[in-house]
C-alpha cells in the first residue's frame, strides 16, 4: 500500500529513538497513537503487526487514512479487553503526563505486553529550572511546548521522579536513552540535567 505523503515521515527524534528498540515482525500496542507516525513507520520499515489506541476523533482518522488499524478510546478503559501478553511492545510516547492514574496505564501495559516503552519530556532539565528560578513562572518542556492552562492538563515529571516510582514499584528498567532536542546524550549522573526527553525500557 502506498504511504500519504505526510506518513513519507519525517518522525519526532524521540519516535526514531523508540523505534531502534522494535524487533521485525513484533506486535505492537501503541497507546496514545496521535495521527499514527510511529505505527506507520513501525509498519513500514520494521514489518510489524500494529494496533493503536487514541482518544482524539480527529487523531483516529489520520490513522484511518494511513490505513492502520486504530481504535477509539479512553486508555484507562481500553486495556481491560487484552489478554495478557497479547503483543511484544506496548508503547507509550509523550501521553504519561496526560495520564489521570498513570501508575495503572504502566501496569496494564507491562501486563498485556512482555515490555513497555514509555517517553516523556524532562522537566528537570536544566532550561527549565533556570526558567522558573529567573521568571517565577511554570517553565514549559523544550520538548512538549504547551502552556499550563492549556488542554488537556500535564503533570510535570522529571526523569528523576520517574525512576523513582520504578524503583519503588518493583518495575525494572532494562533500557534508559536521552535526547537532548534530536541528539543522543550519555547515561550519566547528570542526565536528569541535560535530558529534554526520556526513553525508558520496562519489564
Amino acid at each position: 500500500m502506498a504511504v500519504d505523503a505526510d506518513a513519507a515521515l519525517n518522525p519526532r527524534p524521540d519516535l526514531l529513538a523508540i523505534a531502534q528498540l522494535i524487533q521485525p515482525g513484533e506486535k505492537v500496542l501503541d497507546l496514545g497513537c496521535g495521527d499514527g507516525i510511529l505505527l506507520r513507520y513501525l509498519i513500514d520499515t520494521r514489518q510489524i503487526t500494529g494496533r493503536g489506541i487514541e482518544l482524539s476523533e480527529a487523531g483516529v482518522l489520520a490513522c484511518v487514512r494511513k490505513g492502520l488499524s486504530v481504535r477509539q478510546g479512553n486508555l484507562h478503559e481500553g486495556l481491560s479487553d487484552y489478554r495478557d501478553q497479547s503483543f511484544d511492545s506496548v508503547i507509550l510516547s509523550q501521553t504519561l503526563p496526560y495520564l489521570n492514574d498513570p501508575a495503572f496505564i504502566i501496569r496494564e501495559m507491562l501486563r498485556v505486553g512482555r515490555r513497555a516503552i514509555v517517553s516523556f519530556a524532562n522537566w528537570g532539565h536544566w532550561r527549565c529550572r533556570l526558567n522558573l528560578l529567573l521568571t517565577g513562572r511554570m517553565p514549559v518542556a523544550s520538548d512538549l511546548p504547551q502552556p499550563w492552562h492549556g488542554a488537556p492538563r500535564v503533570r510535570p515529571l522529571t526523569v528523576r521522579d520517574f525512576g523513582e516510582w520504578c524503583t519503588r514499584n518493583g518495575v525494572r528498567v532494562t533500557t534508559e536513552m536521552y535526547l537532548q532536542g534530536a541528539r543522543r546524550i550519555a547515561v550519566r549522573r547528570d542526565k536528569n540535567l541535560r535530558a529534554t526527553t526520556a526513553i525508558f525500557e520496562l519489564r
